[in-house]
């Protein structure tokens, strides 16, 4: 059992499922009230009820049982190896497929189909997730970084924490931005009212800084290149959002008149650049645009040439 202590530095009146569901990376807010039911969650070493508010200095301490042994089987999924060699791999993941598995979804990711395709994978991040450093969204698509072993799994960390990992990302946004490039710097962390979405804020929030580069005009939309200096949960799809220009076809933070018929976001992690964890060589991958991405700028070009 992994026991986890956090101490709450500012008052912000929020219930402790609710704030512990925000703290904890792929915790949700009804399994926290399943441990405060089997008190396994205590705070300043008292039992306490979900609806408990937490206040500034509490010392909450989570034990987390082991997850169940998950079978994670290999699947002959196609998937685009774009490079790979005896310490990582790069692929480009589609659209619509979703990076790991998770209780209740145990088939059809990307991890299944890597268990298949590749002869080995790092075990750092445990049954569910070998090999995966990194994650974009489901509905995202683009270029992903994966260990083959331990050692390149760290490296590639280690990288991604100092951010020198290159990642730029293509965009359709809503609105025509005015600058032809910009910077937000907004802190996100989880939405206050749904646990389920992100937010810009400054509750129990992250620094996140996003670079963008107008690319192409087509009147009411934007095509942008987007440029991560953090790697924030949905921080581009937030921070696009925040200065009112959201992503073309985004079911959660975009507009809900769908004009395309998309099935997801158009956002596609188009560079991904590193250096290699061997022999420390900076390596850099570019991707084409996705069909669905591109079918809906030759709409734009075909209406704009009218």
């Amino acid at each position: 059992m992994e026991t986890i202590e956090i101490i709450v530095d500012e008052q912000d009146n929020e219930r402790v499922d609710a704030f512990l569901a925000s703290e904890l990376d792929d915790v949700s807010r009804s399994y926290i009230k399943k441990l405060i039911k089997k008190d396994l969650v205590r705070v300043n070493d008292k039992k306490v009820k979900p609806k408990y508010i937490v206040s500034q200095g509490d010392i909450i301490v989570v034990q987390l049982p082991e997850p169940k042994k998950l079978e994670i089987k290999p699947e002959d999924i196609p998937i685009e190896i774009v490079y790979e060699d005896e310490d990582v791999a790069v692929v480009n993941k589609p659209q619509g497929m979703v990076v790991h598995p998770a209780p209740g979804h145990h088939s059809g990711t990307l991890v299944n189909a890597l268990l298949y395709h590749l002869d080995s994978l790092s075990s750092i991040n445990g049954i569910i997730r070998p090999g995966i450093v990194h994650r974009i969204d489901k509905d995202t698509s683009g270029l992903l970084m994966i260990a083959k072993n331990n050692n390149a799994h760290n490296k590639l960390s280690e990288q991604l924490k100092e951010h020198t990992i290159t990642r730029r990302y293509y965009a359709l946004v809503k609105g025509n931005i005015k600058e032809d490039s910009g910077t937000v710097n907004a802190p996100v962390g989880r939405h206050p009212v749904d646990r389920k979405k992100m937010a810009v804020t400054n509750k129990n929030s992250k620094n996140a800084v996003t670079h963008f580069t107008v690319l192409e005009r087509f009147g009411d939309y934007s095509l942008i290149e987007a440029k991560l200096e953090t790697g924030r949960t949905h921080q581009i799809r937030v921070h696009m959002k925040y200065i009112k220009h959201p992503i073309v076809g985004d079911p959660v933070y975009g507009s809900k008149n769908q004009k395309f018929k998309l099935n997801g976001q158009l956002l596609h992690a188009k560079v991904i650049g590193f250096n290699h964890p061997r022999t420390d060589e900076y390596m850099e991958f570019d991707s084409e645009l996705p069909e669905h991405f591109q079918r809906v700028l030759n709409v734009l070009e075909k209406d704009r040439a009218k």
